[in-house]
């Protein structure tokens, strides 16, 4: 039988279910990845599992979100990860190791094994051959603790790339063509596997482009071969005996088909504030431009930051542009050092930031008021740089570059000459893991350090067969993780501490959420298509669990969000008819009767008396999720079974 790349790595990793599309399977996760962000809470939930060592291949806890020590909650948040980490066979990355999705493809990303992270553009991993799904906290502690992870056996897109890209068109347009085709929404319960002749004029550093941003599909993840160029990376890398080729079969059989001829394609830019506003530079060119920030997992390689130093050498940036970059890896800073071209950099004007997220998550860098700011991040949602009325635009690294100088958006073809982006790969990278501590033999004598600011993660209860509540907010569209659970600067500092947090919850919709729920005793929400797109963050379930909220009625949903949900004991209804939406208003007090029994018949009534209206809902889970829902989340789930 013909396989696709996806399924012969599902195939070998299958411990539950068939590979049917539509089904529910399990599969064995080799590594895990967690950043100080969300693993202050994966950590607290694994040692609630009692389990005195991972059972992994290898776990990774990376700190490059939480960077910014303006009082002590942070600094904190770390010396628990190092130390629980230390303490239970996980490797610790320290500050200034660099992006935890860049250090994993160069020091431990292993084609055809699986990675499960607790970060939302974990496939970054797929530029490796590598099956790399983003998910909750808990699914890590639960793949950490030897549990299966479970998705959807998915349906699986073949990409195909013809021809070679122009000089001056990057990586970074191949993936925003795609948004653009698919849009945000398009890749929900969809594997995008990249095949064609156009693949191998790709570096390993220009796929992990496209794999990383294809989180902005909604996609489960997105996977190249691991072929000649996969080898010679890990060549670079010093671990040539992490390789393994594969490839698709011949006669493999693909649920869809996208042809992308690459010589056909422009520059272009995601435009504010979507991922999948997508337009080509020659139709924006001339917007004058406020900042530009160069980095984030996305973009911040020793590939793209050389093109960048080429392109800036003996310039200067304009007087009107702030430029900031962010070095993808300690790895990737050296060699700048090293090579002169971190000289470049600085020499025009740059200004270089940590190995670390900074801007993409809004730590740090806001534009300034009605500010335009080129990115070369993944995401550009309103007010995630922590500037609520600034344009955010996605542009590639030679854009971006080029736009620094003029101090306006600008076509990179025809700015751009050939040699300048004609960059000589390292045969051997500098390697240096003196930043990532070892976890220790003896588990046994080291003790877990827990600052004030850690809290207990909010406890969950058995499902109720009548619910009665108000409906405490209604959202449109598209509203992701960072309206649910703002994430910036301030906020930060306080992610294992969800009472503080949750006073935030959907603030940005609604200032007055929070209090309303508490007055309330808990409630329902009501939302749109897509909900909870975007990061991976299951403060956006922990958060409205802590405020009592009991479900969540919508259009759709974004898989992990929904997955946090599940986890969290928290009911997701989809409506049956999407016209119903409109029927519903803020604080109409809502009945939900026999609960249990609806919910395994994944079939709900929403009844408003007041109205005398009864809405269907949908409960679109598996038979495992219905017991999960039924337990009260996937820990007590888990103790029960």
């Amino acid at each position: 039988m013909a396989y696709t790349i996806t399924e012969k790595i599902i195939k070998n990793h299958l411990v539950v279910g068939e590979m049917t599309r539509g089904d529910e399977i399990g599969i064995r996760i080799d590594q895990t990845l967690t950043q100080d962000s969300t693993g202050t809470m994966a950590y607290l939930q694994f040692e609630a599992m009692e389990v005195p060592r991972v059972k992994t291949k290898r776990s990774v806890a990376y700190i490059d979100h939480n960077m910014l020590q303006t009082g002590p909650e942070n600094m904190d948040d770390h010396i628990y990860i190092q130390t629980v980490a230390k303490k239970h066979g996980v490797y610790y990355s320290k500050p200034g190791n660099g992006i935890c999705h860049q250090v994993n493809i160069e020091r431990f990303g292993v084609p055809g094994q699986t990675l499960l992270g607790s970060d939302s553009h974990t496939p970054t991993g797929g530029g490796l051959g590598m099956l790399a799904i983003g998910a909750g906290g808990l699914d890590v502690a639960v793949a950490m603790a030897g549990g299966e992870y479970y998705i959807t056996m998915p349906e699986i897109v073949k990409v195909d790339l013809r021809g070679k890209l122009k000089p001056g068109v990057a990586s970074k347009d191949i993936i925003l063509e795609v948004l653009k085709r698919c849009t945000v929404k398009g890749g929900i319960n969809r594997v995008f596997e990249y095949v064609g002749e156009g693949v191998k004029n790709l570096t390993v550093p220009e796929r992990a482009t496209i794999t990383n941003m294809g989180a902005e599909l909604g996609a489960t993840t997105s996977v190249f071969p691991s072929d000649e160029i996969t080898l010679e990376f890990l060549k670079s890398q010093g671990r040539e005996e992490d390789f393994k080729a594969i490839s698709a079969d011949a006669e493999a059989k693909y649920d869809m088909e996208i042809v992308i001829d690459l010589d056909k394609l422009g520059a272009m830019a995601a435009c504010p504030h979507s991922p999948d506003n997508v337009k080509v530079i020659k139709e924006l060119e001339g917007t004058k431009v406020d900042q530009i920030a160069i980095g984030s997992c996305t973009n911040s390689s020793y590939l793209d930051l050389m093109k960048v130093a080429n392109i800036l050498e003996g310039k200067t940036v304009a007087e009107n542009v702030s430029l900031v970059i962010s070095p993808g890896s300690k790895q990737v800073l050296n060699m700048l050092a090293e090579n002169g071209g971190l000289a470049k950099l600085i020499d025009s004007g740059a200004r270089i930031l940590e190995c670390g997220c900074g801007p993409c998550i809004g730590m740090g860098q806001s534009p300034n008021t009605r500010g335009v700011s080129l990115r070369t991040f993944n995401r550009n949602f309103k007010g995630r740089s922590g500037t609520i009325d600034a344009d955010v635009y996605i542009v590639s690294p030679e854009t971006a570059a080029v736009s620094a100088i003029t101090g306006k958006i600008t076509d990179p073809v025809s700015s751009i000459t050939a040699k300048a982006l004609d960059i000589e790969v390292p045969a051997e990278f500098k390697i240096n893991d003196n930043l990532i501590v070892a976890p220790a033999m003896e588990c046994e004598k080291v003790e877990v350090v827990k600052g004030p600011n850690i809290k207990p993660f909010p406890k969950t209860s058995v499902l109720k067969d009548k619910i009665e509540k108000n409906v405490l907010i209604k959202v449109e569209d598209n509203i992701t993780t960072d309206h649910i659970m703002p994430s910036n600067a301030k906020l930060l500092p306080y992610r294992s501490n969800i009472p503080y947090l949750s006073d935030y919850c959907l603030t940005p919709c609604d200032p007055d959420f929070p209090q309303r729920a508490k007055d309330n005793q808990g409630g329902l929400i009501v939302a749109g298509h897509n909900y909870g797109q975007g990061s991976s963050r299951e403060h956006a379930a922990l958060a409205p669990l802590y405020l009592g909220i009991k479900g969540v009625a919508a259009k759709s949903f974004a898989r992990i969000h929904k997955n946090n949900l599940i986890n969290n004991g928290i009911l997701p209804m989809i409506f049956v008819n999407e016209e119903d939406y409109d029927k519903i208003e803020l604080m109409d007090n809502i009945t939900i009767e026999n609960v249990i029994k609806g919910v395994e018949r994944k079939e709900l009534t929403l009844k408003d008396a007041a109205k005398g209206i009864e809405i269907p809902v949908k409960v679109d889970v598996t038979d495992r999720q219905i017991e999960i829902l039924k337990n009260g989340g996937l820990i007590n789930y888990m103790k029960v079974k």
